[in-house]
């Protein structure tokens, strides 16, 4: 043990470094768990007793010597960077590098949300990857009925149907299912469907969807509350129309159109010169799907409605192509920084 003690000694005392691995792997050799100098200490009862005071004191020494050289090691290197720091030359030219920006779909929908909560709507969010039950069968899409095609889905799972949610409509089901009326909600977030990519079309977009649920709720009371959210989005002139519909959650159902702001109603290619461009749908709330959540329909009415981040964006910046969105090309995402 001695010869040990006296190796160790020298290896300690002679050891010297400036990189932080090296100090580490110092520290792991000799004062780690399962380093030598606790492996010397526990070696220690096999020392006869008449020698035990003695060379505890060699092991304390030796255990001291080398956590003084650890701590001059740290010490040393922190003085080093340090020292670094204060060389730098601050008349160096300033980095100007540019700013980043939000993404223009995360500026639309937050303008969207915060639209809606002056008006007492809530934010609640729900899983991408949804079972068939709140996906579809709860909103009144029966298996095999025709409504199911409306929708290409990218189904996970077969028997039972796992599937990315096609609509933020699931997340209607689940607040209905856990929270009892009145409420006031929104339900933001991506959605998937199995679609060819096109300048109008994409396999991946994203949605806002509204629910209000209370005693004695109106279409009124539904297109007065579209109207709002039309004439702050984009702009006081703008007006809506409402055209019968169908949806499978909904009745009645009404697609909405606002009056074209890049032509002012004239007619140009973006609105096919109707002088109105179609935003999102919308209507009552069906009562099969109030009694799915365990809600009276006979005393309970609502309305809900949907949109597509993407399509409102597009109308709000004038793009004409929903790809540009996906692509992460800096020069056409540098364009949004004022917006933010």
């Amino acid at each position: 043990m001695h010869e040990k003690i006296k190796r160790y000694k020298k290896e300690i005392d002679g050891f010297t470094t400036e990189i932080a691995e090296e100090v580490d792997q110092f520290r792991i050799r000799f004062l780690s768990k399962k380093g030598l100098i606790p492996s010397l200490f526990a070696d220690f009862k096999s020392v006869p007793p008449e020698q035990r005071r003695e060379m505890g004191r060699i092991l304390n020494e030796l255990k001291g010597s080398a956590q003084k050289k650890l701590n001059e090691l740290r010490e040393s290197i922190e003085s080093n960077k340090v020292s670094e720091k204060k060389a730098i030359d601050l008349t160096l030219p300033t980095d100007f590098s540019s700013l980043g920006t939000r993404h223009p779909i995360s500026i639309v929908g937050n303008e969207i949300i915060e639209i809606f909560s002056r008006i007492g709507f809530t934010v609640s969010e729900g899983p991408e990857i949804e079972d068939d039950w709140h996906n579809f069968s709860a909103l009144n899409f029966p298996e095999e009925h025709p409504a199911r095609d409306m929708q290409d889905t990218f189904f996970i799972e077969k028997d039972p149907d796992v599937s990315l949610r096609t609509h933020t409509s699931s997340v209607q089901i689940r607040v209905m299912e856990e929270t009892k009326p009145p409420m006031r909600a929104l339900f933001p977030g991506r959605v998937f469907r199995n679609e060819a990519i096109s300048a109008r079309a994409h396999c991946i977009f994203h949605q806002v969807e509204g629910l209000y649920v209370d005693k004695n709720v109106s279409f009124a009371d539904l297109k007065q509350t579209l109207l709002y959210f039309a004439k702050e989005m984009f702009g006081e002139e703008t007006g809506i129309r409402l055209r019968p519909s169908y949806f499978p959650f909904t009745e009645p159902s009404a697609e909405m159109d606002i009056s074209c702001n890049i032509c002012g109603g004239k007619g140009c290619n973006i609105c096919k010169y109707t002088g109105w461009v179609e935003i999102l749908g919308c209507g009552m709330v069906d009562p099969n799907v109030f009694e799915n959540c365990d809600i009276d329909s006979k005393k309970q009415t609502g309305f809900a409605f949907g949109m597509g981040v993407e399509r409102i964006a597009m109308l709000k910046y004038q793009v004409n192509d929903i790809r540009l969105y996906f692509e992460n090309d800096v020069r056409f995402l540098k364009q949004f920084r004022s917006a933010l």
